[in-house]
Order: C-alpha cells, then structure tokens, then sequence
C-alpha cells in the first residue's frame, strides 16, 4: 500500500491560493504522481461588527469588517521527489500549508 500525502492550503488571498494549486498541480504531472483536488472547501467569513459614532452621540449606524478565509485541500501519492520539488515552492506570507503523510 502506497503513502498518501494530505496537503491543506488556508489563506485570506484566494488568487495566491490558486496560483499554488497550479503549481502543485504541475509538479505532480510533471513527476508522475496520482493526484486530486484541488478540492475547495468551504470559505469561513469572519464578520466584526464595530459602532461608527465612537461617543455614542446621534443615531445607531455600524460597520461590519468581513475576512474571508478561503481551504482547498490536495491529495495525492507520497513520491519522495515530488514532495521534495513541493517544499522548494516559495510560499506567500499569507498562505499557510501544512503537509500531512497517511499510511
């Protein structure tokens, strides 16, 4: 039985998520390895509601900040070289990765 790899990508900036997908993506053709995804999960939206007037004086009217953290989740086989080529990928400051092998 071959090892699976499970690679997690969370980021505020969807675009630079896409652009690492591509990437893994290509690494994965181009060394050979079986590979799903990117699958996207569910965007999570961070809402803050925050009270314009900061005296309290006149009427109630609020302004809500809203962060969208977007997930896309990559399987696929744990080929040494490809994962090597995958580590070697310059990762944005604000896109996080986490690399998990199952057996």
């Amino acid at each position: 039985m071959t090892q699976k790899a499970r690679i997690r990508l969370v980021s505020t900036n969807h675009k630079k998520l896409d652009e690492l997908c591509a990437h893994i993506r290509k690494i994965a053709e181009t060394t050979g390895v079986r590979m799903s995804g990117p699958i996207p999960l569910p965007t999570k939206r961070l809402v803050v509601p925050c009270r314009k007037s900061p005296d309290g004086e006149g009427s109630e009217t609020w302004d809500h900040w809203e962060m969208r953290i977007h997930k896309r989740l990559i399987d696929m086989d744990a080929d040494e070289r490809a994962l090597r080529q995958i580590m070697r990928i310059p990762i944005p400051k604000e896109v996080h990765i986490e690399i998990v092998l199952k057996g």
